[in-house]
């Protein structure tokens, strides 16, 4: 017996270290560390391309910490954040899976006559502000989004209440898709994002603070936390893990917090990049690994999400600014726009030019350039036509013009994370909701 139960021990360490090499392994290519996880594969007789879900192994050090600590599992701290006993919307969080396999941009021939067809869609006036509508933000499970204004408010709305309030035969009374509103900055927004699993909304906002609203909460209208930057905040990120956020100002390099403790953070080689003008945008990657961010000087900076150094920078737009910079969902690539009146792809590991979307003119907002939920499109505003542009997002070929029912171009688009859906927010303050027509 003895015997067999040490054999059986043997068997289950030998189990152990093969999960805890896959999960290093995974780890270290997620996070764009080829040649680490080379080594790592080799020495442990790992295959490189093992399947292990997003962030596994952050996930499970961070619950083991916190179990040995005693703590509340990591994330934004239910003691901290929010009071646990809130009920919070049902499965908040919880992502659907796509509606389509991801498109493979390292097939750069450009077929003529492939260019694939935007669906037709039907646009609703949802709600408007009391001066310019100036952002947009999709929760990542694609059932919320919010609004931020110059007028200081915030807007928070349910898109099964939009799609209701859509329907051509309604008649149970008027249907109100603003579920929250939050008045809490005393200057413009310039941006929000949806934690991952938690229901928190940041905001971002000239009064130089970053914002938390806990939306499970009917009757709140105030922040119940707030990080004082010493910056206007133009732009604002959370890192996946919901443990970490990015915040983009009118310094030249992101500040990073970390959520729990306040603690700032910048990158250590701010000397060697040469960057010297305002963040417009900032966002993640998919993983985490990586984040860009999207400069008045017309660079796209590509930085480590770890050690948060800049590894690459690319002057994208010339010396007109770089007003947006997003990752595919595979981290291969980056979509900027800029206000040189072009939308660009870009490769992550070269640098590299991959595509140009032309034929919208773009030079006076903040536009942006945004993938539809598949990636299969690329969509951004011309302004003098006062039009949202659509192109094949693999062949590069304008597909659509929309027009976009603003009074003046739309200053801000975003698109859904999970459906064919999109909002635009107009200088005329008003908000529309644009989807697929089935």
């Amino acid at each position: 017996m003895g015997i067999d139960g040490s054999f059986e021990q043997i068997v289950l360490d030998g189990k152990l270290y093969r999960e805890v090499n896959a999960l290093i392994v995974a780890h270290l290519r997620e996070n764009n560390l080829s040649q680490a996880a080379v080594a790592v594969a080799s020495a442990t007789m790992t295959p490189l391309n093992v399947e292990v879900p997003p962030n596994r192994l952050l996930d499970l050090v961070a619950k083991g910490l916190a179990m040995e600590k005693g703590e509340p599992t990591r994330g934004v701290s239910s003691s901290m954040m929010y009071d646990s006993a809130t009920p919070l919307p049902a499965a908040y969080g919880s992502i659907p899976a796509p509606r389509t396999a991801p498109v493979d941009f390292s097939a750069l021939q450009d077929v003529k006559g492939s260019s694939r067809s935007f669906p037709e869609h039907e646009t609703r006036h949802v709600s408007e502000h009391k001066n310019v509508a100036r952002c947009a933000r999709f929760s990542p499970d694609g059932r919320f989004f919010a609004t931020g204004s110059a007028d200081t408010s915030i807007k928070l709305f349910e898109v099964s209440k939009i799609k209701q309030m859509m329907l051509p035969d309604v008649k149970d009374g008027p249907i109100r898709p603003v579920i929250r509103t939050f008045y809490d900055h005393i200057q413009p927004i310039n941006d929000l994002d949806f934690h991952s699993q938690n229901t928190i909304l940041i905001s971002g906002a000239k009064d130089h603070t970053i914002k938390f609203f806990d939306f499970s909460k009917t009757t709140a209208k105030r922040a119940f936390r707030v990080i004082q930057d010493t910056h206007n905040v133009r732009s604002v990120c959370f890192h996946p893990s919901g443990d970490y956020l990015l915040a983009g100002t009118d310094h030249p390099i992101a500040h990073l917090y970390d959520i729990n403790t306040f603690k700032c953070y910048l990158s250590a080689n701010v000397q060697d990049i040469g960057a010297n003008a305002a963040i417009n945008q900032v966002r993640y990657s998919t993983t985490g690994g990586m984040y860009v961010t999207a400069s008045k000087d017309g660079a796209i900076r590509l930085w480590d999400g770890v050690s948060a150094n800049c590894v690459r920078s690319i002057i994208a737009h010339g010396t007109a600014e770089a007003t947006s910079a997003s990752f595919t969902k595979d981290q291969r690539f980056i979509l900027s726009c800029g206000k040189d009146s072009t939308v660009k792809l870009w490769e992550v590991g070269t640098g590299r030019l991959v595509k140009q979307y032309v034929g919208a003119t773009h030079v006076q907002l903040r536009c942006q350039a945004v993938f539809s939920d598949t990636e299969e499109f690329v969509l951004s505003v011309d302004e003098p036509r006062n039009e949202i542009v659509v192109w094949d997002a693999l062949t590069a070929a304008e597909v659509a013009r929309l027009r976009s029912n603003h009074i003046g171009p739309p200053r801000w688009i975003e698109h859904s994370p999970t459906e064919a859906a999109f909002v635009s927010c107009g200088t005329d303050r008003s908000i529309r909701f644009w989807r697929e027509i089935l």
